[in-house]
């Protein structure tokens, strides 16, 4: 008898091992503590909350602009970036409810002065399918997020620049667009591309555009669903800019899936000027530089060669890059009048 318990608690310390370690792969492979979220929240009719400086829970219509920037928890700052953190919730069932207090829930906010960062298209080769971490680690970027959608064979939806070049035709009517112009980022609507003169360096046609001028357009809240989806609570991905030109990306974090309504009233409480969606839902990934080493955040799985939906992996052809600018390298002159640069 003694023999026999013995066995048996070892077979549940196995059993324990093996769940804990299975939590832990699906974790770290396919993001599951905030798709467990996620998907506890897909058909709540309740806003997103955010945790005031005051540790009220509100909605974001509810707060005013400076109560959304006090309400951000720094994570990360250097000249001329900083990334922070909205703690968020939503209102579900008792799987999301549980969630949320066991993981918490998050949007991030990223800032970046083109003054001091250059911002570009990234890809690979003829357009091979690839990763936010990939992109980081082989161009040395400071952020590096999904840019345009793909369609299923992978490739490109939209038209995209790098170097001067235009190296994909462009998608339909659609109305969004990132591009550089005069060493200059933009993000906003196509209409942006005719007003801001010179030629495209870099770019990319995305979708939906939300807001300009700091108006948000009215199908983000009257016709959300009639040209894509808007009222689908999801991962976003928005990028912005601000009057004084700095970018501003406001993006989901674990569990901090949003409507397009959503994402974009947390742009105009952080006075975006003019602002544009990038491709989101299980294909939004993006890492982020930090002093401790890179970040990286994944909706869904980027790694494990799976051909089942919905485990299949995530890759993107088309990545929006940021990097620090080259410092200036000033001039010497010598004792004999000669200056060395």
């Amino acid at each position: 008898m003694p023999g026999k318990r013995g066995c048996l608690k070892l077979l549940l310390l196995l059993a324990l091992a093996g769940g804990l370690l299975s939590w832990i792969a699906a974790e770290v492979y396919f993001n599951l503590n905030s798709n467990l979220i996620a998907i506890g929240v897909r058909n709540s009719t309740k806003p997103l909350q955010i945790l005031s400086k005051r540790g009220e829970w509100k909605a974001a219509t509810a707060l005013t602009t400076a109560d959304v920037s006090a309400a951000l928890i720094q994570r990360h700052e250097e000249p001329g970036l900083s990334w922070a953190t909205l703690k968020v919730r939503r209102g579900g069932d008792f799987l999301a409810e549980m969630a949320q207090r066991v993981f918490g829930a998050e949007v991030h906010v990223v800032t970046i002065q083109p003054a001091r960062f250059d911002f570009m298209t990234t890809f690979k080769p003829k357009f091979e399918l690839t990763t936010a971490k990939e992109r980081m680690a082989e161009e040395n970027l400071w952020l590096s997020i999904t840019a345009n959608f793909r369609d299923p064979k992978g490739k490109p939806m939209g038209w995209v620049y790098h170097e001067g070049r235009p190296l994909n035709p462009p998608f339909g009517d659609w109305s969004g667009c990132f591009f550089v112009k005069d060493g200059r980022p933009w993000f906003g609507p196509k209409s942006l591309l005719n007003e801001v003169p010179g030629l495209i360096q870099e770019g990319s046609q995305v979708y939906p555009s939300v807001m300009k001028n700091h108006t948000v357009f009215s199908y983000v809240d009257l016709k959300p669903d009639e040209h894509f989806d808007g009222s689908r609570l999801t991962y976003r991905a928005l990028g912005g800019m601000r009057k004084d030109g700095s970018i501003v990306f406001v993006l989901s974090g674990d569990g901090g899936v949003m409507n397009v309504s959503e994402v974009t009233e947390i742009a105009r409480k952080l006075d975006v000027q003019h602002a544009t969606l990038l491709d989101g839902g299980r294909a939004l990934q993006y890492s982020i530089r930090t002093d401790d080493g890179p970040w990286h955040f994944h909706a869904s799985n980027n790694d494990l060669n799976i051909q089942r939906k919905p485990l299949e992996r995530q890759r993107s052809p088309v990545f929006i890059g940021v990097r620090r600018k080259a410092p200036v390298i000033l001039g010497l002159e010598t004792s004999a009048g000669t200056v060395i640069k």
